[in-house]
């Protein structure tokens, strides 16, 4: 049995007139994240690091944002379908922890909710699904409120030969 690591990253900036989507969750916000899907970038950090540790690219090479067919698309759909497309390879999600760093909104109460939105796109227990929140102290874009970062690792595990 083998196992191996991936790490993603992804970043959006704010912008006026969208929704803040983080772990699929809708956070009410003044503002949201500027992106071609619905730029959820905890879901786009997590699908980078399970595509990472199967060694299938990232979620730009998967789901194109030039192709229209993405356009405002929900990334926990798009997760779901670099999970699926990563088991067709023969691996299967055993953890994911995820750090999303920003200054503002306050994200500890959406938490639970974003874990187990994770965990269902993922089919893992919620238990397998880490999510933190942290501010950076007002340094760097995040602190001066210009976006949102977000880290995710994942642990996969190979379970049969890829079909």
């Amino acid at each position: 049995m083998a196992e191996r690591i991936g790490l993603g990253m992804d970043v959006h900036a704010f912008a006026e007139g969208r929704r803040l989507i983080l772990g699929g969750v809708d956070i009410p916000c003044e503002r949201g994240l500027d992106g071609h899907s619905d730029a959820d970038v905890l879901a786009h950090a997590v699908a980078d690091a399970i595509l990472g540790a199967a060694r299938a690219g990232d979620i730009g090479k998967l789901f194109p944002d030039t192709d229209p067919a993405f356009k405002d698309a929900d990334s926990l759909k798009l997760l779901a379908a670099a999970v699926a497309h990563v088991r067709a390879e023969g691996w299967r999600v055993q953890d994911v922890d995820a750090v999303v760093a920003c200054q503002a909104p306050k994200l500890s109460p959406h938490r639970d909710a974003m874990r187990q939105n994770l965990a269902d796109a993922l089919g893992v227990p919620v238990e397998s699904v880490g999510v933190k929140a942290t501010t950076t102290e007002h340094l760097g874009f995040e602190g001066r409120g210009e976006g949102i970062s977000a880290y995710a690792v994942c642990l996969l595990e190979r379970r049969e030969e890829p079909s």
